[in-house]
C-alpha cells in the first residue's frame, strides 16, 4: 500500500504543524487502527484532508465503515491531540511520518508499511544497512551467546542491528551491537514512553543513544499480544536480511523469518543441537531451504551488501564490498603491513604466517584481528587467513 512520499524541498520532519496534529488525531481516533489509517493516508493527499472529507468519500475507503467514519467526522478531542505532543516533548520522542525523509525507504517499500513511526533517537540514514537479529525469549546459553557474537560483528562491519528488545535472543543481539560500538535499533510492542519489558528500561536508554526505539503505537500504549506479531513486519521490513539466531518449533521470530521471505529479503539461521528444542525452529528453516546457514558472520555477509568503515556514521551505500575503492599500502604500516604483504587469495594458516613474517602468534593474532575488522583481511575455519 503506497504512502505519502517525502518533500525533497522541506528539511526532514518539518511538515506542516497542523499534518502533524492531524496525524496525532487520527491515531486517537476510536476504531482507526494501523490498518485503517494506512489506508486513509494511501487515499488522501494529506492527514488534515482526511478530517475534512465527507462521509461519503470516507467510507470509499477499504476498512472504513459507518461508525469508523462518525467517528473521524466528530473527533475534536484537541486537548488530547496536545497532551501526546506534551508526552513526546517529555520523552524527547519525534514522530516519523511517510512524508519524512527520515522514514526509512526499505520500510516503505513493504506491502503494509507503518502509518508513522514514534521515535526515540536517531535512526541511520538510509545508506546505512540494517541486519534484523531474532530469536526465542528462552535461549540457552549457546543462543545468547550466538547473538552477542553476531549483534557485535556485524556492528563492527559497519551494520545496524535490529531487535525486539525482548528478553534473550533480542537483548544479547542489542548489547553484542552496543558492546562492539556500533548501532541498533528496537521495535516495541508497546509505545516507546511504555518500554517492555519493564526490565530493559535501561537498555532502551542505552539504545536511544546509539540507535533509535521505534513503536507505531500509541506512546503509553501497553503491549498487547496481537502487537508483537504485527511489529514483526517492521522488524524485517527495515533491514536487508533477518537472522534466527534460536528458535522453538513455534514462535514470533519464525513469524519474522516468514515475513521477511514475503518482503523479498534475505532469511538466515545459526544451526543449533537437534536434540534441543530451541534449536528446533531454526534448524527447520534451513532444513526446507527457508533459511541460509551461517556459523560465523562471514556466512551472512556474502549474501549482502557489506560496508566496513571506521566511523559507523560515515557509511557510504555504494562501498558493496569490503576494502572497495580503498588502497592498502595507503592505510597499513608496521606489522599490520607485513602480515598483510604475506597474504594472498590462498588461505594462510597462522603457524606459516608466523614464520614468514617472524612475528609470534600472541603478536599476530590481535593485529590480523584489527585487520579483519577494517576489512582487509578474513578469517577462516581452523586459525587460516586470506585477504578479503
Amino acid at each position: 500500500m503506497r504512502l505519502p512520499l517525502p518533500d525533497d524541498d522541506e528539511p526532514p520532519g518539518q511538515h506542516q504543524a497542523s499534518d502533524q496534529r492531524a496525524l496525532i488525531g487520527l491515531s486517537l481516533v476510536s476504531g482507526v487502527g494501523p490498518q485503517r489509517l494506512r489506508a486513509l493516508l494511501a487515499a488522501f493527499e494529506s492527514p488534515t484532508a482526511i478530517f475534512r472529507a465527507s462521509r461519503s468519500t470516507l467510507t470509499q475507503v477499504d476498512g472504513v465503515g459507518d461508525q469508523t467514519a462518525e467517528a473521524i467526522l466528530t473527533f475534536d478531542d484537541r486537548a488530547a491531540v496536545r497532551r501526546e505532543m506534551e508526552r513526546a516533548d517529555d520523552l524527547e520522542a519525534s514522530l516519523v511520518s511517510p512524508w519524512d525523509a527520515r522514514f526509512p525507504d526499505r520500510l516503505r517499500e513493504i506491502y503494509d508499511p507503518p502509518a508513522f513511526l514514534w521515535m526515540r533517537g536517531t535512526l541511520p540514514e538510509d545508506a546505512r544497512p540494517m541486519v534484523t537479529v531474532v530469536g526465542t525469549r528462552r535461549c540457552t546459553d549457546y543462543g545468547r551467546t550466538q547473538a552477542h557474537y553476531f549483534g557485535a560483528e556485524l556492528a563492527r562491519r559497519g551494520f545496524t542491528v535490529v531487535s525486539g528488545l525482548a528478553y534473550g535472543i533480542d537483548a544479547a543481539a542489542h548489547k553484542g551491537a552496543l558492546d562492539a560500538g556500533g548501532r541498533t535499533v528496537a521495535v516495541l510492542g508497546s509505545g516507546v514512553g511504555h518500554i517492555y519489558p519493564k526490565k530493559h528500561t535501561a537498555l532502551a536508554e542505552r539504545i536511544t543513544e546509539h540507535g533509535a526505539v521505534l513503536s507505531e503505537y500509541g506512546l503509553d500504549a501497553e503491549p498487547d499480544a496481537p502487537h508483537f506479531p504485527e511489529r514483526n513486519r517492521i522488524l524485517s521490513g527495515l533491514a536487508l536480511g533477518t537472522l534466527v539466531v534460536e528458535s522453538y518449533a513455534e514462535g514470533g521470530a519464525l513469524i519474522t523469518a516468514r515475513l521477511a521471505l514475503e518482503q523479498n529479503r534475505e532469511v538466515f539461521a545459526v544451526p543449533g543441537a537437534i536434540t534441543k528444542d530451541s534449536s528446533r525452529g531454526a534448524n527447520r528453516l534451513i532444513q526446507n531451504g527457508h533459511a541460509k546457514l551461517v556459523m560465523e558472520v562471514d556466512d551472512l555477509l556474502k549474501e549482502l551488501p557489506a560496508v566496513v568503515v571506521d566511523d559507523p556514521d560515515t557509511v557510504d551505500a555504494e562501498t558493496v564490498s569490503s576494502g572497495a575503492g580503498r588502497d592498502p599500502t595507503e592505510e597499513l604500516s608496521g606489522e599490520a603491513e607485513r602480515l598483510y604483504d604475506a597474504l594472498s587469495e590462498t588461505p594462510v594458516h597462522i603457524d606459516a604466517l608466523c614464520e614468514e613474517t617472524g612475528l609470534s602468534p600472541s603478536e599476530a593474532l590481535p593485529t590480523l584481528l584489527e585487520l579483519e575488522f577494517q576489512g582487509w583481511v578474513r578469517q577462516l575455519a581452523g586459525k587460516q587467513f586470506r585477504r578479503s
